[in-house]
């Protein structure tokens, strides 16, 4: 049976070797060639191919006119009720999209509403960049959802 001395442990506690030991195995994951740091704003980073940003709503290429037909499947597929489909019917019967409003402050992302649109009229796009100062911000009205988020554009 091997007994410690008592005069070793006395000394390890004396001149802190446990502390040494922790310290110099933190400092070992302390290289500055191991560290990575990306340069945002100025250097975009790369955005994963199914990542779900910001929605918009398409426009036809040809005439301009958005692509949206008012059926409201969006809003009923939407778990946080966060869209607000208005519309009127036209000359010929047909239903007329007049406000489209999506609140994206209690918006969770889940792209539920982009599989119910049967014509691709809205979508999720990879903009990432969200913020705004104000609560009133967070809501986004057609005009808005049509032209996609404008970032900051920050001083260089």
């Amino acid at each position: 049976m091997k007994v410690k001395r008592p005069s070793l442990t006395l000394l390890k506690k004396i001149f802190l070797v446990d502390l040494i030991e922790g310290l110099f195995l933190t400092f070992s994951y302390q290289r500055p060639s191991l560290n990575y740091t990306e340069q945002y704003p100025k250097v975009r980073p790369k955005v994963a191919e199914r990542f779900r940003g910001a929605p918009r709503l398409n426009n036809d290429p040809e005439n301009g006119e958005t692509l949206c037909i008012a059926c409201n499947l969006c809003a009923l597929a939407c778990p946080e009720h966060c869209i607000e489909v208005g519309w009127e019917r036209d000359a010929q019967g047909k239903k007329a999209l007049t406000t489209y409003v999506f609140d994206i402050s209690r918006c969770m992302f889940c792209g539920l509403c982009e599989d119910a649109c049967p014509v691709d009229a809205l979508e999720l796009t990879q903009d990432f960049e969200l913020a705004s100062y104000t609560r009133e911000g967070w809501i986004w009205d057609r005009e808005t959802l049509e032209k996609g988020p404008q970032p900051t554009q920050y001083r260089k």
